[in-house]
């Protein structure tokens, strides 16, 4: 950390239910650790706040743990195999397999941050982990999330947080976006002017719209996931770096209105996506399509069908803050810009945040709501039937 917290830890109720989160009997800023794998599949981001699940006090140190390219691959295996689950809990095969690297990666990760940053156990109210999604089905009322956040908490002798999604899932929510009520607070902290929209890019893409009290937040379409998988097939490469094939081709505007024709594209916010939800409609639109076009092409769908969602907004935002993997991309931030004209974009560095970490720290900031019993899903964020909280506290 750039500078020592002091801060007096929780004091928690027992809880009734023994898998419910156990509740501070005050609002105390507390530290925590948020964890990230997202449907990129590139590694593991974590981040360390001072916070009281509300207000944010401090941001800590960041850092991430890649993937190799063997356990990418055993990843997407698993999601390959994870498509025809009907139980959330079920871990057959190569599943089992994706879910042990999981756990191992995490814990590896989260043991030498706390060695690095001269933290104890002790020091921490909790780690928010996410897992790692390999399938999305909020219509089928299915979300499968792998990691084990009880082997997490044995492991690293913290409380663990974990499974933010399913509560809301099985309420009838979409479970995604999660991130909705820690961007609020991040937009209150900069004091822009409203109305603001905080547009992540991982493997898919979401906004979250924020003007005042009023929160809205839904994916928008295709993030990275498309393109990094149409480089990956056709190059070898993991990702666009730069932006740089996007950059040397030209965008087949007739593909990209084809594309949009995909029903997701005419259903209101709230909404959610499956990584692999527009592969196959994709795969079949780019056969036979030049590496450098197909690029173009894929970078214009993204930033197209995130200005799809303007005029389903109650303003359109003033400014635009990207983060993710897509805000390093430069072809991307300029179609951005081209697309959302006039409001201000700008990258989420820009704006003093972190580009890499910043679901990292949602996840913190989530795991001491959902410590607090604090709502993080929103009948306008997921389309819950009323505020939810969220999360499986495993204790010690």
């Amino acid at each position: 950390m750039s500078e020592q917290t002091t801060f007096d830890m929780p004091k928690f109720d027992t809880p009734k239910d023994a898998n419910a989160p156990a509740r501070p009997s005050a609002a105390a800023s507390v530290l925590a650790i948020g964890l990230m794998s997202g449907t990129s599949q590139d590694g593991v981001d974590i981040a360390l706040i001072d916070t009281d699940g509300e207000k944010i006090s401090h941001f800590g140190a960041t850092a991430c743990r890649p993937y190799t390219k063997a356990e990418r691959t055993l990843l997407r295996s698993a999601t390959a195999a994870a498509a025809n689950l009907t139980e959330r809990n079920a871990r057959p095969g190569v599943v089992a397999a994706a879910e042990d690297l999981v756990n191992d990666a995490h814990v590896e990760v989260v043991q030498s941050f706390l060695d690095s940053n001269g933290l104890q156990p002790a020091n921490l109210a909790a780690v928010g982990f996410h897992g790692q999604t390999l399938l999305h089905r909020p219509e089928r009322r299915l979300t499968v999330q792998i990691g084990d956040g009880r082997v997490l908490a044995e492991r690293l002798g913290i409380p663990v947080v974990y499974d933010f999604r399913a509560a809301d899932v099985a309420a009838g929510g979409q479970g995604a976006p999660l991130a909705p009520i820690f961007h609020q607070a991040l937009v209150r902290r900069l004091g822009a002017e409203p109305p603001v929209a905080v547009l992540n890019v991982g493997g898919v893409a979401n906004v979250t719209y924020t003007d005042g009290d009023q929160l809205i937040a839904c994916d928008t379409g295709p993030g990275n996931a498309l393109l990094d998988d149409f480089l990956r097939l056709q190059t070898g490469q993991p990702l666009d770096v730069d932006g740089r094939h996007a950059a040397a081709g030209r965008v087949n505007a007739d593909m990209v209105a084809r594309l949009l024709q995909h029903p997701f594209f005419d259903l209101p916010p709230p909404k959610s996506l499956d990584r692999n939800d527009f592969r196959q409609w994709a795969g079949d639109a780019l056969d036979g399509i030049d590496v450098d076009d197909g690029a173009a092409t894929l970078t214009a769908l993204t930033a197209t069908s995130v200005a799809a969602i303007v005029p389903l907004l109650p303003r359109a935002p003033r400014t635009w803050i990207v983060a993710g993997g897509g805000a390093r991309n430069p072809t991307l931030m300029r179609m951005l810009a081209e697309q959302l004209a006039p409001a201000k974009v700008e990258t989420a560095h820009a704006a003093g945040w972190s580009v890499d970490s910043l679901e990292a720290q949602a996840f913190a900031y989530l795991a001491v709501r959902s410590l607090r019993g604090l709502p993080i899903t929103f009948p306008s964020t997921t389309g819950a039937p009323h505020p939810l909280s969220g999360g499986v506290l495993a204790k010690l």
